[in-house]
């Protein structure tokens, strides 16, 4: 039988400011590889590993080239994008956006995080866990 062996896709989080729809004016959009295109959420901020839940909006998808750039003003006068952070991530995205997403982040050693880190989506919120939390405990 051969194994299934997931692809690395890349990931990224994305400080976005000057957005003329955001009250807050800065929120951090949390973009997903899916083809040739990303899945993409607005996030009030950064999540912590091992943090509280952040509400994750789904928004339209993004184009590729958001996960190569440093930095860049948005198409359409709708503010700024700034890189915090990206790297791969290795699991499955589900067919249907409703079902729960955990995929395994690399690349977070960059903030000085855990790495690797779960990203967890579902029910309309993301979190990160430190990936050590969800391996299971060896056998005796």
């Amino acid at each position: 039988m051969t194994p299934i062996t997931t692809q690395l896709s890349r990931y990224l989080f994305l400080e976005h400011t000057n957005a003329p729809d955001d009250p807050a004016s800065r929120h951090v959009d949390l973009l997903l590889e899916d083809g040739e295109s990303c899945r993409t959420w607005r996030l009030s901020s950064m999540p912590l590993p091992n943090g509280p839940s952040l509400q994750a909006i789904p928004l339209p998808r993004h184009r590729l080239i958001w996960l190569e750039r440093t930095s860049a003003a948005v198409s359409g006068g709708r503010g700024w994008g700034r890189r915090i952070v990206g790297g791969a991530f290795q699991g499955v995205l589900p067919d249907n956006p409703t079902e729960l997403i955990r995929v395994e982040l690399t690349g977070t050693a960059a903030l000085h995080l855990p790495d690797p880190l779960t990203l967890e989506l579902a029910d309309g919120e993301c979190r990160l866990h430190s990936s050590a939390d969800h391996r299971p405990a060896p056998s005796p």
